[in-house]
């Protein structure tokens, strides 16, 4: 069944970011012959979208004023794409932005959102669209009602769109007036590779007994590459000031979906596996056999991570 789908994108550094890439390859699976486009607002969109992969058309506008987000001048501008696309699917980043976006543009199209998505398949010709409920202990898959469709997606949860960009662009509204004063913002600091985009994240809970317990867990990153691997931690950790609250893996913290996920130490409480959820495989270190994340866990060792996580470095060394 062709269909129409739009996705809202995003721009970082006059480039589409790595999650537009990956929703507009997952449009491009679900269109099924039918259109693929995109929105890119903000300096330097029109020439982003000859790197937005996948995408027929670009509507876009280059207004630095669209660079700061404010989601009452971003609404007109996406609405006037809605209008013009047609669409019968609305793809949304999972972001900041997006989290805002989703529940006010379908509220104005008179329709529905699914937030927080791991995954949008066609199912008979019908979209399912997945989430995580109940803290990330259970998965609920959804069906439209309503036109257009509406998502809001993960990052991770499709590959990212490679090959030609959008052949046509299409010019939207420049931003209004906006009644948000933006003073500022202030940028959680952290070095290495991020959480959101490594491959692997190795995280550590509350468990380790102490902050010193994270220098074994940054050792082991170290050892499967600095290009690879990420260090993340639970909430509890952070709360106890032994990890900055920059890499907190969690509902209330980042929601990272890497290959591989290496919980040491972590007990698996719903709030952290609603961040983590979206792994690969997810492998666990604990010495607490009864623990709630062996029920998440693909593969683990029931042990203390002081003498585990050592083991495991060596390993790693030897290539």
């Amino acid at each position: 069944m062709a269909r129409n789908i739009l996705v809202v994108g995003e721009l970082s550094g006059g480039q589409p970011t790595p999650t537009t890439l990956e929703l507009l390859n997952g449009a491009a699976g679900l269109a099924a012959g039918g259109v693929v486009s995109v929105t890119l607002l903000g300096t330097g969109a029109t020439a982003a979208a000859a790197a937005a992969a996948g995408a027929a058309t670009a509507y876009v506008n280059d207004d630095a004023t669209y660079d700061t987000f404010r989601a009452e001048q971003w609404l007109p501008a996406l609405g006037a794409a809605l209008d013009q696309a047609n669409p019968d699917l609305v793809l949304i980043p999972q972001s900041a932005s997006g989290r805002e976006i989703g529940p006010r543009l379908s509220h104005r199209r008179n329709t529905a959102v699914a937030m927080d998505c791991i995954s949008i398949v066609d199912e008979g010709g019908a979209l399912k669209a997945t989430r995580p409920a109940y803290g990330g202990n259970a998965l609920a898959t959804y069906s439209f009602a309503t036109a257009p469709a509406m998502a809001t997606v993960r990052s991770k949860s499709f590959d990212r769109a490679t090959g030609p960009g959008a052949s046509t662009t299409v010019p939207l509204p420049a931003a209004g007036e906006s009644r948000t004063l933006v003073t500022g913002y202030e940028a959680s600091v952290s070095e290495g590779l991020q959480i959101q985009d490594a491959p692997v994240v190795v995280s550590g809970g509350r468990g380790l007994g102490s902050a010193e317990g994270f220098q074994l867990i940054e050792a082991l990153a170290a050892a499967i590459g600095t290009d690879k691997a990420a260090v993340g931690a639970s909430r509890a950790a952070v709360d106890l000031g032994w990890y900055p609250p920059s890499q907190q893996v969690g509902l209330t913290g980042k929601v990272v979906s890497p290959d591989i996920y290496i919980a040491i130490a972590i007990s698996g409480a719903s709030q952290h596996l609603a961040g983590c959820s979206g792994a690969k495989v997810l492998i666990a270190v604990n010495r607490d056999p009864d623990a709630n994340i062996w029920s998440f866990a693909k593969y683990g060792i029931v042990g203390d991570y002081k003498n585990v996580v050592p083991a495991l470095i060596e390993e790693f060394k030897k290539g």
